[in-house]
């Protein structure tokens, strides 16, 4: 009996210790950092490491409205680039992102922005016309148009996404498949190949992660 419970106390014990560490996992952060030397609130100067983060954007959303960062500050959001003519990697990368934005469709605190690498076509009446294929309707995902510089800098300095216009490629652009994962501080926390449904799912996984650093 009495090994019984001891073997019940140490899974027990296990089960805890477990619980304890999935609670206490952070996401890493992805990008350039430095050292910088900061004062915390009593005045003390201390070194931190500052990371990388998403600057401020503006460009126009699927509804013609002008729409800067100021929607997805505060928030955990998921970023790609894409082109509504895509017939490559975007119609998967966008099905399986879908499976994200249902799941999370209720909380206020996750976004989606999809930014169109297409500057030629995708005007907001394209993205609009895509976005009610894709069956999204609301804020809660917004799909972005912007000129052919302010796409690809964001894109490329920011997200670190490759992008770009290829004549030789099939659709005459070619642009990478992730998902990027940012925290409401705008750092990258996350990067998943959105055609692959592992990392999709473990996509959704790391969401909830990611929020719950902000309820400790």
């Amino acid at each position: 009996m009495n090994k019984i419970i001891s073997s019940v106390a140490v899974c027990t014990l296990v089960a805890a210790i477990f619980s304890s560490c999935q609670q206490d996992k952070k996401l890493p952060f992805y990008g350039e950092r430095h050292a910088e030397t900061v004062k915390d609130a009593t005045g003390v100067e201390k070194i931190d490491t500052v990371y990388q983060t998403i600057p401020n954007w503006s460009f126009l959303n699927q509804d013609s409205v002008v729409t800067t960062n100021k929607i997805t500050d505060g928030k955990v959001y998921v970023a790609d680039f894409f082109f509504t003519s895509c017939t490559t990697i975007c119609p998967t990368m966008h099905r399986n992102l879908m499976t994200v934005y249902q799941e999370f469709k209720a909380n206020p605190d996750v976004m989606f922005v999809s930014h169109t690498i297409d500057f030629k076509y995708d005007k907001p009446s394209a993205l609009k016309k895509y976005a009610q294929k894709l069956g999204v309707d609301g804020p809660k995902w917004q799909f972005l148009y912007g000129s052919k510089d302010s796409v690809y800098t964001l894109a490329e300095k920011s997200y670190l996404v490759a992008v770009g216009e290829d004549s030789t490629a099939k659709d005459g652009y070619i642009h990478q498949g992730y998902l990027v994962l940012i925290d409401k501080e705008r750092r990258i926390r996350g990067a998943y190949d959105g055609t692959k449904e592992d990392q999709v799912e473990q996509l959704k996984k790391d969401i909830p992660l990611l929020l719950a650093e902000y309820k400790k």
